[in-house]
């Protein structure tokens, strides 16, 4: 409990930021949809948004090595509350991708800042606790925030002002806190090399995961219109996505520490494959059919990203933890910038089953160079345990590296 209102600044940020940043995509696409705009125009806010993401993965660290974490997080914020009030007094899809480069740079930005001083804060004994509540914080706010688009109506200027105040009050924790600011940590060094020479397969999973993930979180809200679900209905349609990745952390991290991670990666595959021929076919399955695909499609796509993760990181050494850790998400990063656009496209010219087609694919082709890589090499005598792996800026191989400790 102490330990929960130590934290408690820090925890409150996270939710407030994910309330804001977590709901924008959903209603984006909702109100791209109603102000008219072509599939491709709102896919490219997605992809927008994840190239603000990586630039300000990048640059928070070094932002905040010159103004201190306190002043780094007020400018990110402020950046993502700028972008937030700009969409109704500017209706183009050009000016909204740039809004939403702005709008993935306060992500970043904002995660790097608390992560940097969640990572100052805990200590051997309490990092597991600290960052097994960090993840149920984020991944129940992530769960909220797709409910939001519920209620908020699209195209609305009240309902980006509404994103835009919880941005705002975001700004208030972690600003009036107490506690002195910790000293900022060094970057870690960039290096993407260094996550395709320890393993090919988990820089392969990574953007695989990404393209699942980024896509159906940036246009399911198009498929999920398109099969005529209202506004309320495609709220929980991304909810159970969001259920189903978080239901399948404990039973897949279990068969990750238990057998070889590359057949898991595999099977993991095959069953989103399985799940994305389910899913295009779910429009006649009727409205609780249509959820439970959902929610199969994240159980089964949600956590490819930590399987792969902790396989390149059963080829690393406690030294290169953090840069494998970034060069992963650099990866990630790249995938997600990709795939909303095209999964826009794709629906465009071929209708809303498309968005499942592509992930398939992705897949596809991750279960044949996992059986090509099995071949390549035998798997690692030892291993480091299964974390699952939060996307939210290169300095999460902080927090996550100690706790990656070789299994006996």
């Amino acid at each position: 409990m102490r330990m929960l209102i130590s934290f408690a600044a820090l925890f409150l940020s996270v939710v407030l930021m994910q309330l804001s940043s977590g709901a924008l995509g959903p209603l984006d696409a909702l109100s791209g949809l109603a102000l008219e705009f072509s599939r491709q125009e709102i896919g490219l806010l997605g992809s927008a948004h994840f190239l603000g993401f990586f630039i300000g993965c990048w640059w928070a660290p070094r932002l905040m090595g010159s103004v201190g974490h306190s002043r780094a997080f007020a400018a990110f914020t402020a950046a993502g509350a700028i972008g937030l009030l700009a969409h109704m007094l500017i209706v183009d899809s050009v000016a909204w991708a740039v809004m939403r480069v702005a709008s993935g740079l306060c992500v970043a930005g904002c995660y790097t800042v608390i992560e940097a001083w969640l990572q100052a804060k805990v200590t051997n004994e309490t990092r597991g606790r600290a960052m097994g509540i960090y993840r149920v914080i984020d991944m129940g706010a992530s769960l909220a925030a797709q409910l939001m688009i519920g209620v908020l109506e699209p195209a609305s200027y009240v309902s980006y002002n509404i994103l835009a105040i919880v941005c705002c009050a975001a700004l208030l924790p972690l600003t009036l806190t107490k506690v002195k600011q910790p000293d900022t940590p060094s970057a870690p060094r960039l290096r993407p090399r260094l996550a395709a020479q320890r393993s090919p397969l988990a820089a392969a999973g990574v953007v695989v995961a990404a393209l699942s993930s980024a896509s159906f979180r940036m246009v399911g809200p198009i498929y999920g219109q398109d099969v005529g679900l209202s506004p309320s209905q495609i709220a929980w349609f991304m909810a159970a996505f969001v259920l189903g990745g978080a239901v399948a952390q404990y039973p897949v991290g279990w068969l990750a520490d238990k057998y070889d991670r590359r057949w898991v990666l595999i099977w993991l595959s095959v069953a989103a494959m399985v799940s994305c021929g389910i899913s295009a076919g779910s429009g006649g399955l009727g409205t609780a059919g249509i959820m439970l695909t959902a929610g199969l499609f994240g159980l089964t796509t949600f956590p490819i990203y930590s399987v792969a993760a902790a396989h390149a990181h059963d080829f690393a050494d406690s030294s290169e933890r953090v840069e494998l850790s970034a060069a992963l998400m650099f990866y990630f990063a790249l995938g997600a910038i990709a795939a909303p656009f095209t999964a826009s496209a794709l629906i465009e010219a071929f209708g809303p089953p498309a968005l499942f087609g592509m992930v398939a694919l992705g897949h596809g082709a991750l279960v044949v160079f996992g059986l090509a890589r099995m071949r390549a090499r035998a798997a690692p005598t030892e291993r480091t345990r299964y974390v699952y792996a939060p996307r939210t800026s290169f300095l999460i191989g902080r927090l996550t590296g100690r706790t990656r400790e070789r299994d006996d």
